[in-house]
């Protein structure tokens, strides 16, 4: 095994490897259909021909650096190899180290200003990873700390999902009769915390979308809500359109701060919004 202390020259190394593997399952899956060097060179300029461009065409030398060196064909020759092998062009992809149902993940990278259509391949299918077994015991009027909650994980073929991720964060359900961030946070929300924020900010945002929402333990239970901190006291603050009070607690001893809420999945359903308010 090649070990390297710098990442870039490890990278370069995986690649080559990657490279490698890929032209030697290339050598494998031409000599099981007992194909030789010029039969596929042939069949490619066939098909450099019908298309009336040269790249398609993998001669004898180029296949050879290709299954021996680690050579990276085109796309126009990945294409051919692809074609005259009889293989799946994106499972092709994949043994190059490109995995189109990566794709939909790796475009949140890209922030786009406008409202746009997603024109992703329905052929695409990611995975993403889910709980897929939670604590039966678990009660869905009160807010709860949905992580410790959670028996199992498995994949599920969601894949606009698989941006998130899921397992190395934690997550929060409020409770369905918890309207104390309504309407920011609907009763019945998912709610994504990141644990390393933990650290109340009492100021420096511009309005209530800015301002750091925090999920807690407590000794009854878990909130989710405003906070400010002064010396040992910490006040939970609703939303003022939730007509709940303020909470005052003694800071650490009767609450903890488990993190920061960075994200949530709700339904918005109007009808809640009209609810009765006592």
């Amino acid at each position: 095994m090649v070990s390297c202390r710098y990442p870039a020259a490890r990278g370069v190394l995986e690649k080559h490897h990657t490279m490698e593997e890929a032209g030697q399952r290339l050598r494998r899956t031409r000599e099981r259909l007992s194909m030789r060097f010029r039969d596929v060179e042939q069949a490619s300029l066939k098909i450099a021909d019908k298309y009336h461009n040269d790249e398609f065409s993998v001669l004898i030398n180029r296949l050879s650096e290709i299954e021996n060196h680690g050579l990276l064909p085109n796309i126009y020759k990945l294409y051919s190899l692809a074609t005259i092998y009889r293989l799946n062009f994106q499972e092709l992809l994949e043994w190059y180290g490109v995995s189109l149902a990566n794709m939909p993940a790796d475009a949140a990278f890209a922030e786009v200003p406008t409202s746009h259509l997603v024109n992703f391949s329905k052929g695409i299918h990611g995975e993403a990873l889910l709980p897929l077994s939670l604590d039966p015991g678990i009660d869905l009027r009160k807010t709860t700390y949905l992580s410790r909650m959670i028996q199992r994980w498995g994949k599920l073929p969601l894949m606009l999902l698989d941006a998130i991720d899921l397992k190395d964060h934690r997550y929060g359900f409020i409770g369905t009769e918890d309207w104390f961030m309504y309407p920011l946070l609907q009763p019945g929300s998912l709610v994504m915390i990141d644990e390393t924020k933990r650290k109340v900010l009492n100021s420096g945002w511009a309005n209530e979308f800015d301002r750091p929402i925090y999920f807690l333990e407590h000794r009854q239970g878990y909130a989710c809500g405003w906070c400010h901190l002064t010396d040992d006291r910490l006040i939970l603050q609703a939303h003022p359109a939730s007509i709940c009070p303020p909470q005052v607690y003694s800071y650490p001893t009767d609450i903890d701060i488990v993190g920061q809420v960075t994200g949530v999945a709700m339904n918005l359903d109007q009808g809640r919004r009209r609810r009765t308010r006592l």
